[in-house]
């Protein structure tokens, strides 16, 4: 049924009809292409440059009898500080305008906001009273807002935390302040997470020690330390997480795991999943900050060398086989796999996953969270997924026999399948299936591709400069002695711009097909050893000779290859 202010908000654009500022059709049109974009049409009519913004406020003005307003006449510093949150700024697109009494001013630009006024009501505990201002004006206070709250992690540690009010409560106390909206410890946390988006890390670590309590950030892949909360203050920080992540909060004896969403924007949501561990002096708690972006980079910008990438492509290409990526945890393999598999999703495939747990969650494909605690294991979601016409299946890890039997049986009988394996190469990964059980006549029938990868820092382009080394060094690293002469590497620095030289990362990769050699080896049993020797003799570079292509192309330093790689 219908509202009044539905009824109201139609007679308005009937209103811009019947005026020649929009026809029937395009407003129709309007609708449909807002709601696709998951802006509101006021937004829309705005953004688009279809109806002038002091034209849609004053028609609002007018249907809705509110006053109009000039937000350019207001100085947004003014704005009362956390009446309420920028969460719900952007949520219902409003702007808190001044307090009198119990009543808030909130300048509104879509009469539809009157259906968050309930929230704001709640979390403020004042009434919401609206004003009309234009929407163009009210969007921009609204990020100006949301950029002056992103402070750095300095500038809160130099305000909130020396202003606490420390003393040593009860467990109970401890979970009332953690809950309250209002907390300096409540406004902390939401900054180290705000911190940590913004600084683009992989992970957050709160750890507790008898003295100091210590936050550090993985930061392309090395730990930095940020900051040290006082001791005493640790259980409060750790329960305002774990009343975030819906854990209990009573419960300290035993790990747990959550998940925090935060949402950016309309378009834009960031996912934690949160571990706790009991240590000697408290829990620990691990955030590892699951950001979608990550997986849309491209292919690209992973950092294939021309070969490699067109093996990879035509691998994912292929109507059934398996592809099989290896590397240590942290070592971007998710994020190649959902590379393949955005490269793939469309309407014409059915691609289902099973993860533990789901990461990066794409519109399209069908993603299970595993739970051997309730009994669906990798294995019993692949026996499901076979019974409903999949495509493409990509398995989270193949850590047991059985899982690995239906993978291989899968690829067998038409099916794509993508998987992982903690093995630290191509060729170990031959014999670790071996090792696991699958008979060499269903490996070789079974793998197209296997991909073993790392991850190591780049170079900031700002401030690495040439390095020297004596030939010898460089000979026993692995370069030839006929490009010493050209050779030119580069080491790292450091600059305002990067993390000790280093600013972002680039995989590096061994890509290995099966050739005929290779698959006669596998059939005989051959080890790890031999299954090597093979796969060089058939031209496939291993992770140290790709790192030094890196480092030859610039984009790493030597002694970044040598963290990440083992010498051959």
């Amino acid at each position: 049924m219908a509202t009044a202010n539905d009824l109201q908000f139609n007679s308005l654009i009937n209103n811009l009809i019947k005026e020649g500022l929009l026809t029937a059709a395009d407003a129709q049109k309007h609708y449909q292409d807002s709601q696709q974009k998951g802006v509101s049409l006021i937004n829309y009519l705005v953004t688009q440059k279809i109806v002038s913004s002091s034209v849609i406020a004053s028609k609002i003005s007018l249907e809705f009898g509110l006053p109009l307003f000039d937000l350019n006449a207001f100085d947004i510093k003014n704005v009362p500080p956390e009446v309420i949150t920028t969460a719900l700024m952007q949520k219902h697109h409003v702007l808190p305008l001044v307090v009198r009494g119990v009543t808030l001013f909130v300048a509104i630009s879509d009469p539809r906001s009157f259906g968050g006024f309930d929230e704001i009501k709640f979390n403020s505990r004042l009434n919401p009273e609206p004003v009309l201002v234009e929407e163009h004006k009210l969007a921009k206070a609204i990020d100006t807002i949301i950029e002056a709250a992103d402070t750095t992690m300095t500038d809160l540690l130099d305000s909130d935390l020396d202003n606490l009010d420390i003393s040593a409560g009860s467990e109970e106390g401890s979970t009332a302040t953690a809950g309250d909206e209002d907390a300096p410890i409540v406004r902390f946390v939401n900054k180290i997470l705000l911190d940590a988006i913004k600084s683009g890390v992989s992970d957050i670590h709160l750890e507790p020690y008898e003295k100091v309590f210590r936050i550090r950030y993985r930061s392309d892949g090395i730990l930095h330390p940020v900051a040290s909360p006082p001791a005493n203050i640790a259980n409060r920080i750790v329960s305002r997480i774990k009343v975030m992540s819906k854990m209990d909060i009573a419960e300290r004896r035993v790990p747990q795991d959550g998940r925090i969403k935060m949402i950016l924007s309309k378009t834009r949501a960031i996912d934690f999943r949160v571990n706790t561990c009991p240590t000697l002096f408290g829990e620990k708690v691990v955030l590892r900050i699951l950001d979608p972006t990550n997986a849309q980079l491209g292919i690209e910008k992973l950092g294939f060398e021309p070969e490699q990438q067109r093996l990879f492509l035509e691998a994912i290409h292929k109507p059934y086989g398996m592809v099989l990526v290896t590397g240590p945890t942290g070592s971007g393999k998710t994020v190649t796999l959902y590379t393949g598999l955005n490269i793939l999703n469309s309407t014409e495939r059915n691609i289902s996953t099973a993860e533990d747990p789901v990461e990066i969650t794409v519109e399209g494909i069908n993603q299970v969270n595993v739970n051997p605690k309730a009994g669906l294991t990798f294995a019993t979601a692949l026996r499901a997924f076979l019974r409903q016409d999949p495509d493409i299946i990509m398995v989270g890890e193949i850590r047991d026999l059985e899982t690995a039997e239906i993978a291989v049986k899968a690829a067998q009988t038409g099916h794509l399948v993508l998987s992982t394996l903690h093995t630290n190469d191509a060729p170990q990964t031959l014999n670790r299936l071996m090792q696991m059980g699958i008979p060499p006549f269903n490996i070789v029938s079974a793998v197209n591709l296997i991909m073993a990868q790392r991850l190591a820092r780049r170079l900031c382009e700002n401030c690495k400069t040439p390095a020297q080394y004596p030939p010898d060094f460089l000979l026993q690293a692995g370069f030839k002695k006929e490009e010493l002469e050209q050779l030119t590497l580069f080491k790292a620095v450091g600059c305002e711009a990067c993390t000790g030289g280093y600013k972002g990362r680039v995989g590096i990769y061994q890509v290995m097909t099966l050739s005929e050699k290779m698959r006669a080896l596998i059939l005989e049993g051959g080890n790890t050893m031999q299954l090597a020797e093979q796969a060089a003799a058939d031209g496939i570079n291993d992770l140290r000779a790709s790192g030094l292509n890196k480092v030859r192309m610039g984009l790493t330093s030597l002694e970044e290859i040598d963290r990440v790689t083992t010498e051959n």
